[in-house]
């Protein structure tokens, strides 16, 4: 944990926070958490660029996926950029989840 009165830069991760993820047990801890961490819309929004990406690793083209989803053009072409900039998150998840580890 960070000393008290540290201050994290900008840019800095925070490792704590991605250690407290890995603790929940299920699915509703996990929203619990997320639900006090995010707003709403800030939940919708990853939610919405988690859907994104997984639609476009299945192949979808853009206009099919801003039909489905309502994602803006940007906010695909953002996802598109991670995925192709990608340090493999996006398809360990969506593995596992084929997988049905889960």
């Amino acid at each position: 944990m960070a000393a008290p009165g540290s201050r994290f830069g900008k840019k800095q991760k925070n490792d704590d926070f991605y250690k407290a993820i890995l603790l929940l047990k299920d699915e509703e801890e996990c929203y619990s958490f997320f639900r006090d961490v995010c707003t709403q819309n800030e939940l919708r929004a990853m939610e919405q660029r988690f859907e994104v990406a997984r639609l476009l690793t299945k192949g979808m083209v853009y206009n099919e996926i801003l039909e489905r989803t309502g994602a803006s053009s940007a906010t695909i072409s953002r996802v598109a950029r991670s995925l192709n900039d990608s340090t493999g998150g996006y398809d360990r998840v969506f593995e596992r989840l084929n997988d049905g580890e889960l």
